[in-house]
């Protein structure tokens, strides 16, 4: 049975991931290793777009990962992220990080990144995803940006 899954808002995608990052994630400098970052970054655009299409999906793209400031052991790193495309079987999700002193409150907008997924059925194979809906003219805005991303993306593959 191949049906059209129903739209869905682009909140609806959105989720919250926290950790303290420990000694364990610590790279030669006492800074968390930016590969753990990349890591936690990857299980929280999956968890957004897996919540979106309601099925498995596997990262295919990671766009460029900027680290503006380091996130230090003690802190507490957070990451938000949301679904902001959805092509026929393909997905982006914007993935914020930062870091928050759990003492201080205080907190420091480290890095965004953009990540594509693909949603999987029970076999294995690529499988429709719900369209996008903005429901704010920031969601709008976010989503034509990402769409432009998407089509960068697919005319560098074509090269």
């Amino acid at each position: 049975m191949n049906h059209t899954p129903s739209p869905k808002p682009m909140h609806a995608s959105r989720i919250t991931i926290s950790q303290l990052m420990q000694p364990e994630h610590a790279n030669f400098h006492g800074n968390v290793h930016g590969g753990w970052i990349m890591k936690l970054v990857d299980e929280a655009g999956a968890l957004a777009c897996m919540r979106h299409a309601q099925h498995r999906v596997v990262t295919i793209a990671i766009d460029q990962m900027v680290f503006r400031q380091p996130i230090r052991i003690g802190d507490l790193i957070v990451l938000k992220a949301e679904v902001t495309y959805a092509g026929r079987t393909s997905l982006e999700a914007e993935v914020q990080v930062v870091a928050e002193n759990p003492i201080t409150g205080e907190q420091v907008h480290t890095n965004t990144a953009y990540l594509v997924y693909v949603a999987l059925d029970s076999d294995g194979n690529a499988t429709e995803v719900p369209c996008l809906i903005a429901k704010t003219p920031d969601d709008e805005e976010r989503m034509q940006e990402a769409e432009k991303r998407q089509m960068h993306r697919l005319a560098q593959k074509k090269k």
